[in-house]
């Protein structure tokens, strides 16, 4: 939490990423005038989250099936319909919500769930039928539980250098396995290599940007069935968080794209192009093309083979980057130039909703905006995404 927070600040001060806006934003409700949704029966062409007085906003999801939008605004859920309006809010979060992502199933929204101070990494899931009014409490009002997962505690504690002392939530380190910062990125979907069937969920590593190390170059995904996750889930005392949950995930894989700042932000099956997009904050690192949005072949089995770059030799399940998008000679690795990092999810059919985040003042309050506007699949480059209407 703390670490993705002040590089969101650091951004703001260089003048990079999303820019201070002062202006008049429109207020919840005014897409109800969007224009359709290109093709697309009941989607407008762009819906309007509202600006909140938290942190920027970190993922969207839209359950088509009952009509409703999630956003994910780091310390706060919110709940509107397609046309922006609010229908309510779950709040008092003291760590860091990210990427999330609704069950299809049962309208359930997945979300990862992050207390670096406590070592304690959760996905969040919100019963969202009960999401009815404006500041409803994350502990107390029913509407919340979480699930801790292990594998992440132990590859963000983990004593890399052996010193017998863990450096905590820095960047400047050699600890944290695979540079683990904690987690971000979530979405269902099927198998890797799977076309459907059943689908379970995916959790990706956030991952700290450090140039100095050459074993945090791979993006690292857990998979978890949750047909199961009824005997672990808890409500979440935040100052003395649980650690019910599973012992370690049924699949751990690696996609090898060069070192981020962060890992992957945003991560989302898309159906239509049988890929698994993840949006990320570009890498810093020479010798790497440093893209800003990857894809992970969905079709492509997994392999096992060397996880490069670890200082004792390790193998493990390795995904296939998509042979689409711009390619960088010297690596091999592919991508696109394409921000969705603040929101991505895709609608089926080649549709995508992606978010935009600013910064505005309403009153005198700084605040934290979030709109998503409707794309659609090019497959072109350098970026794979055109606006619709």
């Amino acid at each position: 939490m703390r670490g993705k927070l002040r590089m969101f600040r650091t951004v703001l001060a260089a003048g990079i990423g999303v820019p201070v806006l002062l202006l008049a934003v429109p207020s919840p409700g005014a897409a109800a005038d969007s224009h359709s949704g290109g093709g697309i029966p009941g989607l407008p062409s762009s819906v309007y989250g509202g600006a909140w007085p938290t942190s920027h906003l970190q993922g969207v999801t839209v359950d088509r099936r009952r009509g409703f939008v999630y956003w994910s605004f780091t310390q706060k859920l919110v709940k509107t319909d397609l046309r922006g309006t609010v229908v309510g809010t779950v709040e008092g979060l003291t760590g860091h919500l990210g990427d999330i992502d609704v069950d299809e199933r049962d309208g359930r929204v997945y979300g990862s769930l992050e207390y670096k101070a406590a070592e304690s990494f959760y996905i969040a899931v919100f019963d969202a039928r009960g999401i009815d009014r404006v500041g409803m409490d994350a502990e107390r009002d029913g509407v919340m539980t979480a699930v801790h997962l292990d594998e992440v505690a132990a590859d963000f504690t983990a004593d890399m250098d052996g010193d017998g002392v863990f450096d905590g939530d820095t960047a400047d380190t050699a600890d944290h396995r695979y540079g683990c910062s904690g987690i971000d990125g979530v979405s269902f979907g099927p198998a890797f290599g799977r076309r459907g069937g059943e689908q379970t969920l995916k959790v990706a590593y956030g991952v700290y940007s450090h140039t100095g190390r050459s074993d945090n170059d791979h993006q690292v995904i857990l998979d978890y069935d949750i047909s199961d996750w009824g005997r672990y889930a808890r409500p979440l005392t935040q100052e003395a968080p649980h650690h019910s949950g599973p012992e370690r995930p049924d699949g751990k894989f690696f996609v090898r794209t060069g070192n981020t700042t962060y890992g992957v932000q945003n991560l989302q099956y898309d159906p239509y192009t049988e890929n698994w997009f993840m949006a990320v904050y570009k890498g810093r690192k020479d010798g790497f093309p440093n893209y800003s949005l990857f894809a992970v072949d969905g079709s492509a089995r997994p392999v096992r083979g060397a996880i490069e770059g670890q200082p004792t030799p390790e193998t493990g399940r390795l995904l296939t980057l998509r042979e689409a998008g711009l390619r960088d000679a010297a690596t091999g690795i592919r991508g696109w130039e394409f921000q969705g990092s603040y929101g991505f999810d895709a609608l089926g059919g080649g549709r995508y909703y992606v978010a935009e985040a600013r910064t505005v003042e309403e009153d005198g309050v700084v605040k934290q905006a979030g709109e998503i506007r409707l794309h659609r699949w090019t497959g072109g480059t350098p970026g794979p995404f055109a606006p619709v209407g």
